[in-house]
């Protein structure tokens, strides 16, 4: 095929154990999805799931140091669950869902909080505080069993902010991917954030996260000062 100019490598993760890397398709991500985060942001901590996207290339690999994000002065952490799709499908019932899941991973659901409530008290869509360049830190995704419950927890310079348990989640990740499936036709290399635990909150330039979710693995990011 003749581009009229390179096109951009494909995104892509770690698959862990392994030399193998997982191609990104596409990024959904579920607002609200523990019940105490939910009433943190200002929700009745029970609401049928919504979503929002990132692009692919927003992931990039723990470990790394990134830029601290322009055009904010309120940048918060998500830790999440994060769901790799290795089957596609639409419709998918509950039952059936598992069936279409690669693996898992730790991702953080970096946040533009100042343009997210800007948007809110707007009506407008959330992309700038969402969907900007390096903000869906992710781990290596770890092929395996589901985890239906165990510890997920995120750190800043070594304070634990945030500390919950899978278990909590208002929809599990099967119901999830049926609800998702209904909007969109999901297919193989695509990755679900699943939501995050309450106590989100600032993350500031020269910080460092690190955060794990047992089972599955652990995560780190350095802001650069």
């Amino acid at each position: 095929m003749n581009f009229v100019f390179d096109p951009p490598a494909r995104p892509s993760v770690a698959v862990a154990g392994t030399g193998a890397r997982f191609p990104v398709r596409r990024i959904f991500c579920v607002g609200r999805n523990y019940a105490a985060h939910a009433r943190e942001m200002g929700g009745d901590g029970r609401e049928p799931p919504f979503f929002f996207t990132k692009p692919a290339d927003a992931v990039v690999a723990s470990g790394a140091t990134i830029p601290y994000p322009p055009d904010t002065a309120d940048l918060h952490h998500e830790i999440e669950l994060v769901v790799a799709l290795g089957k596609g499908g639409a419709d998918i019932p509950v039952e059936d869902a598992l069936e279409h899941v690669f693996g898992y991973a730790v991702g953080i659901d970096l946040t533009r909080r100042d343009r997210q409530a800007e948007a809110k008290q707007a009506g407008k869509p959330w992309d700038v505080a969402k969907a900007f360049d390096r903000s869906a830190p992710i781990s290596p995704i770890r092929p395996g069993p589901h985890p239906g419950e165990g510890r997920i927890w995120l750190a800043v310079d070594g304070q634990v902010r945030q500390d919950g348990d899978l278990r909590d989640m208002i929809w599990t990740v099967p119901e999830v991917i049926a609800h998702l499936s209904r909007s969109f036709e999901l297919c193989a290399g695509d990755l679900i954030y699943t939501g995050t635990p309450e106590g989100v909150g600032p993350v500031g330039r020269g910080q460092t996260l690190t955060g794990a979710i047992a089972g599955v693995g652990e995560i780190s990011l350095v802001f650069a000062a």
